[in-house]
């Protein structure tokens, strides 16, 4: 045996031959096929290349340089390429938006800024029709029936709405928006960034819009506290960040969430997992396993919990706990708790580790935390290991083995004083599954892992994977090419759907 793990012995060698540390992937060209099927210039050896062709350089196949060649080309391009200008308003949009900078001051001095908050936004259409009509014809501009429209919707965004935001928030394809300053905004279509055709009219115009997003969650935003997470009504979750910390003005960032509620069914239809890792996720959540959802920013983790929460049971009662209320739970008995800042002199504040303690003494089922960050951690397992099965969370990680290093390292991070090799033990005992979800490059979002938590080895957490992406090839188009392969074991966790009945559909699926 070689230090490689080959037999120096192998069939059709010598005994004096030097073993082979890998086996030579074939050389196909591309000349005309002799009969019986062989390639022109045999098995290993590429045909002689014609004139137009480029030849091959030596000692390497031309797929090999092609490909290489290529890859070049594409650095190259990204070395040299420049960087994409600023959205300027042109035509149509352009035209609304000078005429909003002339009839706005004059609207606001006929227009009491309190009763109008009192108003829905069609009520308050109504109403200011008339006034926008009496302003127009004071400064001499005519508009067709088109531009009044336009600039009626654009002036109520400014009064009651989110101004130039509104229209990216109520477009269904955008799934983040990203304000870096008054005068770049990007969205996220389809996994894929891009810039925004809106533009803010200046930085305290930007301010003005994020303090409005905050304050209607009960925070500030200001120089003294110029860091906010937030909501919007219809749970997107949002986050706020001003100078002097943001160097090019104030940042928002928005995560949206569908408003139709996403099922594992549907993320199985957009093909982030395949049909046995749905029926094993479905059988997971309804058979009260404790479940990680662990992966990188915007890879879906929330969506996930989400979709994982429409197999619980009605009749279970569910307590959700999140810095910004963001999960959408499909359960009738659901009761989201929200952590709070602390005020002007710094007191006050009630953490999620809180939160978690208070939630034992209310009779939870299962208890969910949006996102676990510290030594709360260590409250959650101490939930899951006490009656509270089916707890689920998420956390950052980029794969299972890592998730579980976090989750250690966090609870460390408190001053909890206990051994390591404890810690280790209460996750090991504590957690059942860790699904693994990643955004790929080509913008699609996968479950690349589902792993079993199975004990602990000596000081080590033993781990079982069931399922697993595996990367194949890229399409023309840029799309990630690969399959869901099942590792064909028999689940550990197998004994937990035997007691809601769901043991053999739960085997079938994971072999």
């Amino acid at each position: 045996m070689s230090a490689f793990g080959r037999k120096s012995g192998a069939a059709g060698m010598g005994q004096g031959a030097r073993p082979s540390f890998g086996v030579a992937r074939p050389m196909r060209g591309g000349g005309a096929p002799v009969p019986g099927g062989m390639p022109a210039g045999g098995e290993q050896f590429p045909p002689i290349p014609s004139d137009a062709a480029p030849a091959a350089p030596a000692g390497d196949s031309y797929s090999n340089a092609y490909n290489r060649d290529d890859a070049m080309t594409r650095l190259a391009d990204r070395a040299n390429a420049i960087a994409e200008a600023n959205h300027e308003p042109t035509g149509f949009e352009a035209s609304v938006h000078k005429i909003k900078e002339q009839v706005l001051p004059r609207l606001l001095e006929r227009v009491d800024p309190e009763a109008a908050a009192t108003l829905t936004k069609d009520e308050l259409s109504e109403e200011f029709r008339p006034i926008i009509m009496e302003v127009l014809a004071e400064l001499k501009i005519t508009l067709n029936r088109r531009e009044q429209f336009a600039l009626e919707k654009v002036l109520i965004d400014e009064l009651l709405g989110f101004g130039p935001l509104e229209e990216l928030l109520s477009d269904p394809d955008v799934s983040d928006i990203m304000v870096n300053g008054p005068d770049q905004t990007y969205i996220e279509k389809k996994g894929k960034l891009q810039i925004a055709p809106i533009k803010f009219r200046d930085e305290s115009h930007l301010f003005q819009i994020a303090q409005r997003i905050v304050n209607q969650v009960g925070r500030r935003v200001d120089q003294t506290t110029p860091l906010a997470d937030a909501r919007l009504k219809d749970g997107s979750r949002v986050n706020v960040i001003v100078p002097p910390l943001s160097l090019r003005g104030t940042a928002i960032s928005i995560r949206k969430f569908s408003e139709k509620p996403i099922t594992i069914d549907m993320l199985q239809g957009f093909g982030s997992m395949s049909v046995k890792m749905a029926t094993a996720l479905k059988i997971a959540g309804a058979c009260r396993m404790n479940i990680v959802i662990s992966g990188g920013t915007g890879s879906g983790k929330t969506t996930m919990l989400n979709a994982l929460s429409k197999m619980i049971d009605p009749g279970e009662r569910v307590l959700t706990i999140e810095d910004a209320a963001e999960l959408r739970l499909q359960q009738p008995h659901w009761l989201p708790l929200e952590t709070r800042p602390p005020n002007l002199e710094g007191q006050g504040a009630i953490t999620i580790g809180d939160l978690v303690k208070n939630a034992l003494r209310m009779r939870p089922d299962r208890i969910i935390l949006g996102e676990i960050r510290g030594a709360e951690c260590f409250d959650l397992l101490a939930a899951m290991n006490t009656g509270h099965d089916g707890s689920m969370c998420t956390l950052h990680a980029n794969s299972p083995r890592e998730c579980l290093g976090r989750m250690e390292n966090m609870i460390l991070m408190g001053d909890i004083k206990i051994p390591k090799e404890a810690i280790s033990r209460q996750i090991a005992e504590s957690v059942d599954l860790i699904v693994q979800v990643k955004r790929l490059r080509d913008g699609s979002r996968r479950t690349t892992n589902i792993t079993e938590v199975i004990g602990m080895e000596g000081d080590v957490i033993v781990t079982q994977e069931l399922f697993k992406f595996e990367y194949l090839d890229e399409s023309e188009d840029g799309k990630i090419l690969g399959e869901f392969r099942s590792s064909g074991l028999r689940p550990y966790t197998l004994e937990k759907a035997r007691q809601f009945g769901f043991d053999q559909a739960y085997l079938e699926a994971c072999l």
